[in-house]
């Protein structure tokens, strides 16, 4: 006797297979949305720099860090800290890991700082006039300019600014943490007293669930990919998480050289993110 035939009615049919459309439009609505929100909190906070750019006292470095936690909001990224900055009285140069463009919303959200970037960034649309506004300093890779760049730094350092360094130079593939380049710790032997803080970043979560490191290279922006295409892809997803961990200070006028202080800073870095990627919060250092 043949097997009776199964009723098709009964039989769950995926949503992707009935409507295939319905992900695509998602995708794009949350696009437009973080689009939309983005445009209208920066018109809403770059008035408002602009006239504290222009008056005395802290309140051009203390906005800043509400407007990039607002655009943390905006993409729909929930950023976990351990650890804090050294509440002391000298300025920190923040010496963290560099995987994507996000890194600059998340971790500008929670350190009183702003960054180094290199000097093309100062070119881009939009993204340079924000970068002035958040009061960046741009530095480039070549020798002529180092002892003009390194004096701006200092005098940042001298004004009371903290910053923050990515030291690794260009972003990685998210998957690693690669080696710091001692040049760009020069900043450690300058005259100007300061803290050396360092700092690990990653990216933990995606669509609410722990990130795969299939997943690491949609999250990181690296070699020539195209900034407003992965910020499609990214701005699609909703519950994405990076967690940072802040690091106790580092002696930057002790007994290391600049090499030796480079690698040290480097591994303590390096090692915590490797923790942080398999979902392991590492023990905190004394």
């Amino acid at each position: 006797m043949a097997k009776p035939t199964p009723n098709p009615i009964t039989r769950p049919v995926p949503l992707e297979g009935a409507w295939p459309w319905v992900p695509r439009i998602a995708g794009s609505a949350w696009i437009v949305w973080r689009i939309l929100t983005f445009t209208v909190w920066t018109l809403l906070c770059a008035p408002v720099q602009t006239v504290l750019l222009a008056l005395p006292g802290r309140g051009k470095a203390r906005l800043p860090l509400l407007y990039w936690a607002g655009c943390c909001w905006c993409l729909g990224l929930r950023v976990r800290v351990i650890g804090a900055p050294v509440a002391r009285a000298l300025p920190t140069v923040f010496v963290s890991n560099h995987s994507s463009w996000m890194d600059i919303p998340a971790l500008g959200s929670c350190l009183p700082a702003a960054f180094i970037a290199k000097s093309e960034v100062g070119r881009w649309p939009v993204i340079s006039i924000i970068a002035w506004l958040g009061r960046t300093v741009f530095v480039s890779r070549r020798a002529r300019g180092a002892g003009r760049e390194n004096a701006d730094i200092a005098r940042r350092l001298g004004q009371g600014d903290s910053l923050i360094l990515f030291p690794e130079g260009t972003t990685s593939d998210g998957a690693r943490v690669m080696p710091f380049r001692s040049a760009f710790l020069a900043i450690a032997e300058s005259g100007q007293p300061h803290i050396l803080q360092p700092v690990s970043i990653v990216y933990d979560e995606i669509d609410y669930l722990p990130v795969r490191r299939a997943d690491r290279a949609l999250l990181a922006w690296f070699g020539d990919m195209d900034l407003a295409s992965h910020f499609a892809r990214i701005a699609r997803h909703r519950g994405l998480r990076v967690t940072i961990e802040l690091h106790p200070p580092v002696d930057a006028a002790g007994a290391l050289t600049r090499k030796q202080l480079a690698q040290s800073v480097w591994r303590q870095v390096a090692t915590t993110a490797a923790e942080l990627r398999r979902n392991r919060i590492p023990p905190r250092e004394p």
